[in-house]
């Protein structure tokens, strides 16, 4: 708990906000995210073990394929951005296809993991 007398914020109100804001960041960074084993498919390629990590449900997840991160962003309308390695960012369709697996644009994953 940071403590301040009301003195000091009165003198320094920027820096006791720059304060406040330097501890909430640390502690929104804090929180790590959900990590889930899944099996993955990339294309029309194999199904292979990965890992799905999932930062905000329903918000923001990616999927650790290999050296690859896949992450996906939605924005609470219905939109989801994916950004690929290589920075490339795209917007991409979900849609579930065959043996349970939640696919957006061919990239796709089951397994038991959380929808939001």
């Amino acid at each position: 708990m940071l403590l301040a007398s009301p003195r000091a914020i009165a003198i320094w109100p920027g820096l006791a906000l720059s304060a406040g804001l330097v501890l909430w960041s640390v502690s929104a960074r804090a929180e790590a995210p959900l990590r889930i084993p899944v099996q993955c498919r990339l294309g029309s390629g194999p199904w292979r073990e990965c890992t799905m990590a999932i930062q905000r449900a329903g918000e923001h997840w990616w999927l650790e394929v290999g050296a690859q991160r896949l992450e996906f962003r939605s924005d609470g309308r219905g939109q989801i951005r994916l950004i690929e390695p290589s920075g490339l960012k795209r917007v991409v369709s979900p849609r579930w296809e065959e043996q349970q697996a939640l696919c957006w644009d061919g990239i796709c994953a089951k397994g038991n993991f959380p929808l939001d």
